[in-house]
C-alpha cells in the first residue's frame, strides 16, 4: 500500500525536461511510482492544474541556531525549500572547547554581530549542550522539519585550538596540526566540508576581525587538502572581493584551495548590475582559473532583488561603507550630533560614492530611499514616501533630510533603499549570467540578518517572475536551477528530482499564483526579537522525506527532516 498519492499533477521533475501529467505515489519516504497509479493508498489528493516539483535546495543559509527554536526553518520551508546548506561563511556553533566555557558566550556575541542574529534568541533558543561538531549534529537529529547539512566553520576551529589568540595570532606547527585534526573529526562526524571568510566586513562581538581573517594561505591550503580526504565534502569561502571584484591574489587563492581539495568551492554572492559591466567577467575569471588548476569555483547569485530593512540605529549594510562604521557605532546621542554636522555628512557621502565602497556604492543614492516605520509625531505621514521628494519640499539635500527624519525618531526610522539595478539591462545580464556552468542560484542568508533582509523566499518569488512577469527563464529550467543544480553541486544522494526511488522531497504549487508576499516585520523569535517574514503564495503543500510538513502555509507539526551527513548522504563531486 502507498502512503500517499498525488493525482493528476503536472510533474516538473527537476531535470529540465518538459513537464508531464502524472500521478505520483509515495511509500516509506520515497517516490514509489510515477504514472497512472492504481495501487491503494492511505491518502489521496487531486492535484489537477497544480505543478509537482522536487523540494528546493538553498545552498547558502545560516540556520545553525534557528533550527533549535524553529525546526521548520521559517520562512524557507514555507516557500518549498526542503534542504538547506548551513555552516557558511566560516561561522558555526561548534566545536566548542570544553576547557573554556566562555567560548560559547564569545560565539554567541560573534554570531549576533556578524550574522545579525538576536543575542537573546541565541542565548535562550539553543541548548548549547555540545562540544564536538558531531555532538552538535546529534543535538539536531530527530527535531528538524527540513533536511540540513552543515559545513564546519574556520573561526570555531581556530578558537577551539588557539583560544583568544585565534584573533590576531598565527598557529604554531603543532596548533595547525590540531586545527586540521579537528576538521577531520568534524567531517568524520558528517560535516559537509569547510567554510572560511577573509571578508573585511566580518568582525566579532568585540569589533575585532574574526579569527579566520588572520589565516594565511598555507593554513587555508592545509585545511583544503584535509577536505579532499573525505567523501562527499565541499569548500565554501568568502574573501573581500566577493563584494565587488576579486584581486589577482584572491582568484589564485580560490583556485589553489579548490585544486588542493579536488572539490568544488562556492562563494557568495555574485552581484549583477549592468552599470558595472566589468564585474561579472572579473568574478567568473576565478572559475576559469580554477578549472585550469584542476579545481572548480562556483558563484552563488540571487535571482531576485532581496527586500532589505535599514536604519541609522542598528547595524546594517550602511555600517559596512568605508568610514561609516566608526560613526554609526557611536552611542545614539553622539551619533546624531555627528550626523548633523555638515562636514561629517559631506565626508560620509564622498566615502559612500568612492571606488573603495565597492558594491555598497549602490546605497549612496539617498534620494531613492523610502521611509518605512516612524516613531515620532514629527514624522507623521512620512511612511511610504520617497526621501528625494521630501528633500525637495524642505529645500535640503537628500542625505540631510534622511538624517533629520531619523534623528526625530532617535534613529529608529526604518529605511528601504530602492534598488539601483532593477533596469531591463541588469535583468538581461542576470538571465545571461545564470546560464554559466559555474553560476548557481542561491545566497539567501536565511537564518541571518533576520530583522534586516528577507532572502529566504527567493524560490517562490523567482518562480512567480518566471511564470508571470519577466519570463526570463521557462518553468522547467527554473525548477532545475532551484533543485537538481544545487543537489548535484553538493552531491546529494537521491535528492533534487522527482524520480522513482528518490527521497520524496516535494512541493506542490499553483503556477497561476506562486509568489512571495510583501516582507513585513514580525516579533516571534525568542525574547520577542523581530524578523522579516514574507508569506508564501500559491504553495499547496510541501513534503519532506514523504511526510507532509506544510499545507497552505500552515505547519503540520511533523519533523521529518534529516541531518544530512557527508559520505552517508552526499557523494563526492570531484574536480579531478
Amino acid at each position: 500500500m502507498l502512503d500517499h498519492v498525488i493525482k493528476g499533477a503536472t510533474v516538473v521533475d527537476g531535470t529540465g525536461a518538459p513537464g508531464f501529467r502524472a500521478d505520483v505515489g509515495v511509500r516509506d519516504g520515497r517516490v514509489a511510482v510515477i504514472g497512472e497509479v492504481t495501487e491503494e493508498a492511505r491518502t489521496t489528493e487531486d492535484a489537477t492544474g497544480l505543478v509537482l516539483a522536487p523540494g528546493f535546495v538553498d545552498p547558502h543559509t545560516h540556520y545553525d541556531a534557528q533550527l533549535f527554536w524553529d525546526p521548520y526553518a521559517t520562512p524557507s520551508l514555507n516557500h518549498g525549500v526542503t534542504t538547506v546548506a548551513a555552516g557558511n561563511c566560516g561561522f558555526t556553533l561548534a566545536p566548542l572547547n570544553p576547557a573554556r566555557p566562555e567560548d560559547a558566550d564569545y560565539t554567541r556575541r560573534m554570531m549576533s554581530k556578524v550574522e545579525g542574529m538576536s543575542l537573546v534568541a541565541l542565548e535562550e533558543g539553543a541548548p548549547w549542550s555540545w562540544h564536538s561538531f558531531g555532538e552538535y549534529l546529534d543535538a539536531l537529529e530527530g527535531r528538524i522539519a527540513v533536511n540540513a547539512g552543515f559545513m564546519v566553520g574556520h573561526c570555531a576551529l581556530r578558537r577551539y585550538v588557539m583560544g583568544p589568540d585565534a584573533v590576531g595570532g598565527q598557529p604554531t606547527e603543532e596548533q595547525l596540526d590540531a586545527i586540521v585534526r579537528l576538521l577531520h573529526e568534524a567531517m568524520d562526524a558528517g560535516a559537509w566540508g569547510f567554510s572560511t571568510t577573509q571578508s573585511r566586513t566580518h568582525s566579532d562581538g568585540d569589533g575585532q576581525p574574526v579569527a579566520s581573517r588572520h589565516a594565511k594561505p598555507a593554513e587555508l591550503l592545509a585545511l583544503s587538502r584535509a577536505v579532499g580526504e573525505h567523501e562527499g565534502t565541499q569548500i565554501e569561502a568568502i574573501v573581500a572581493g566577493c563584494l565587488d571584484q576579486f584581486s589577482d591574489a584572491e582568484i589564485e587563492l580560490f583556485a589553489e584551495m579548490s585544486a588542493a581539495a579536488g572539490r568544488p568551492l562556492n562563494w557568495n554572492v555574485l552581484t549583477v548590475d549592468a552599470s558595472v559591466p566589468e564585474r561579472v567577467p572579473r568574478q567568473l575569471s576565478a572559475s576559469e582559473r580554477a578549472r585550469k588548476a584542476g579545481g572548480r569555483v562556483v558563484a552563488l547569485t540571487m535571482p531576485i532583488l532581496t527586500p532589505m530593512n535599514m536604519s541609522l540605529g542598528t547595524f546594517c549594510a550602511l555600517n559596512l561603507i568605508p568610514g561609516w562604521g566608526p560613526i554609526l557605532g557611536l552611542p545614539v546621542p553622539e551619533r546624531i550630533a555627528r550626523l548633523r554636522d555638515p562636514a561629517v555628512r559631506a565626508e560620509m557621502l564622498v566615502r559612500a560614492d568612492s571606488k573603495e565602497a565597492g558594491v555598497f556604492r549602490r546605497l549612496a543614492n539617498f534620494g531613492r530611499y523610502v521611509i518605512g516605520d516612524t516613531y515620532s509625531e514629527a514624522n507623521t505621514g512620512l511612511s511610504g514616501r520617497v526621501v528625494g521628494d521630501i528633500a525637495k519640499e524642505r529645500g535640503q539635500d537628500p542625505f540631510h533630510t534622511l538624517v533629520e527624519i531619523c534623528a526625530a525618531d532617535e534613529l529608529r526610522t526604518v529605511l528601504w533603499p530602492m534598488p539601483t539595478d532593477n533596469d531591463p539591462a541588469s535583468w538581461a545580464l542576470r538571465a545571461e549570467t545564470w546560464q554559466h556552468e559555474d553560476v548557481l542560484l542561491g545566497g539567501s542568508d536565511a537564518g541571518a540578518h533576520l530583522d534586516r533582509m528577507c532572502g529566504a523566499p527567493y524560490t517562490t518569488r523567482f518562480l512567480g517572475d518566471c511564470l508571470r512577469r519577466r519570463k526570463l527563464v521557462g518553468l522547467e529550467q527554473a525548477v532545475k536551477m532551484l533543485t537538481d543544480d544545487p543537489a548535484r553541486l553538493f552531491g546529494l544522494r537521491e535528492r533534487g528530482r522527482v524520480q522513482e526511488g528518490f527521497h520524496a522531497d516535494l512541493v506542490l504549487f499553483d503556477p497561476e499564483r506562486i509568489d512571495a508576499g510583501t516582507a513585513t516585520l514580525v516579533h516571534d523569535l525568542p525574547g520577542d526579537s523581530p524578523r522579516l517574514d514574507a508569506k508564501a503564495i500559491g504553495v499547496r503543500a510541501v513534503w519532506v522525506n514523504g511526510v507532509e510538513a506544510i499545507r497552505d502555509d500552515v505547519v503540520s507539526g511533523a519533523v521529518p527532516g534529516k541531518v544530512l551527513r557527508s559520505g552517508r548522504d552526499t557523494r563526492t563531486v570531484s574536480t579531478r
